[in-house]
């Protein structure tokens, strides 16, 4: 049964977020295992963990152009079709974001500017295992497209025949997906961020993964980038006495399906839609063929919260800074102004978390564990790098030395105050 608290003391509110994790005390250990074994031996230690984790003995590990035909001409039309069009809409947004540098004149014999400079090659991680993510596929992959990624490179884990889900498949053909190698867990880490024999190593590597994958992203950085390190998935809904008990109650459920850890939150001003929602999870819930799932992310690690205004409602999701905030309230856009930390923000009634999963256009690869306080979405920003440059003519350089010369020595620098100084001995 979900916990409901009525009119929590706001210092107390962290005490809501504290799940629990399990027994993970191995998981560094084993990751760096299979990262230094794959680090040594490359391919043969990519192959053999993809036995032994995936059941499936491979003679090639990266996916042929025919496989990939094959699994665009078994789907139905249709899906193809949602495919390009959320391909279209995730496009269309995050072009918006797209940067260019900038050079700056305005004193005399100084040039100042900022370069704007693509990633040479990054990695997409695409969870396999109980569930398949072409949406992750076009979400991680379309920004980077747009950014002018020299070339991506996918992973994601096999079934036991070898084979890849003909959805995702799909969806790296649409995405502009360059090369796709069938490898899950933290041994396509290592693959991404060390290179192997078949793998060509990354700049960076981005997506979403499990325990194994996000503490491996974790030790792999510095051979490489990393996105983040994403946690379960979360969502929190603030809702007034006008919504609907039952629309809030699923869009919960959309994400405690996800994972046992996952966490989803409802902070309302009415008793009466705490405790219908908390009727209706009971209810939707048992109809769930991921049941099971749901259901212990809602016992474990979800609440009800029962607070006085809309304001109050949004300085508790800001202290917990949702990686999905949902506002389902009669005047959304009022209480946009005081929302500071949450991943994504779905506003009104009609705009449930899967809308934004899927097709609207922001990406869904968004902060969680209560970093949106300090990071953001997975962006076209991801895959670039920004460099400065610097230009002085001599008479430029000339006005400022000995200020430069004088802030050195301050700092002990004496060789750094020399360079400047000696130009005009």
């Amino acid at each position: 049964m979900i916990r409901l608290f009525n009119n929590p003391e706001i210092e107390n509110i962290e005490s809501l977020l504290e799940r629990d994790a399990g027994n993970n005390q191995n998981v560094d250990s084993i990751v760096a295992d299979i990262l230094a074994e794959v680090n040594k031996n490359g391919d043969a230690a990519l192959k053999k963990y993809t036995k032994k984790f995936d059941g499936a003995e491979l003679d090639l590990l990266e996916v042929t152009e025919k496989e990939i035909s094959d699994a665009v001409a078994c789907l139905d039309s249709d899906f193809i079709d949602i495919l390009k069009e959320a391909k279209e809409n995730i496009w269309t947004f995050h072009e918006k974001q797209k940067r260019t540098g900038f050079v700056m004149t305005e004193k005399p014999g100084v040039v100042l500017g900022q370069k704007i400079t693509p990633l040479d090659r990054v990695g997409i991680y695409v969870p396999g295992g109980t569930a398949s993510y072409p949406s992750t596929v076009l979400m991680d992959a379309i920004p980077a497209k747009i950014a002018g990624v020299g070339e991506i490179i996918m992973t994601t884990p096999p079934d036991k025949d070898g084979s890849i889900n003909a959805d995702i498949l799909a969806a790296a053909k649409i995405a502009g997906v360059d090369r796709i190698f069938k490898l899950g867990g933290a041994q396509a880490v290592a693959a991404l961020a060390y290179g192997t024999q078949s793998v060509p190593k990354v700049d960076k590597i981005v997506g979403p993964g499990n325990i194994f994958v996000a503490t491996a992203k974790r030790m792999v950085y510095g051979f490489a980038d990393i996105d983040m390190i994403a946690g379960p998935s979360e969502i929190l809904v603030i809702a007034d006495e006008s919504a609907n008990p039952e629309h809030v109650a699923i869009d919960m459920l959309s994400q405690a399906e996800h994972d046992k850890l996952a966490a989803a939150f409802l902070v309302t001003t009415s008793m009466q839609i705490a405790e219908d929602v908390k009727n209706q999870l009971a209810i939707l819930c048992e109809n769930l063929p991921r049941r099971e799932i749901a259901q212990a992310a809602i016992q474990n690690n979800s609440a009800i919260i029962v607070t006085d205004t809309l304001e109050n409602a949004v300085n508790i999701s800001n202290i917990i800074a949702p990686e999905h905030l949902e506002v389902c309230v009669d005047e959304p856009f009022a209480l946009l102004p005081i929302i500071k930390h949450a991943g994504s923000i779905f506003l009104g009634k009609y705009a449930p978390e899967a809308l934004g999963d899927y097709f609207a256009g922001p990406n869904h690869t968004l902060p969680t564990s209560g970093t949106a306080r300090f990071s953001s979405p997975l962006s076209v920003d991801d895959y670039i790098k920004k460099s400065s440059f610097i230009y002085y003519e001599k008479e430029a350089l000339g006005r400022v030395y000995k200020k430069i010369d004088k802030f050195a020595r301050r700092e002990g620098l004496d060789a750094h105050a020399d360079s400047v100084s000696i130009r005009f001995k």
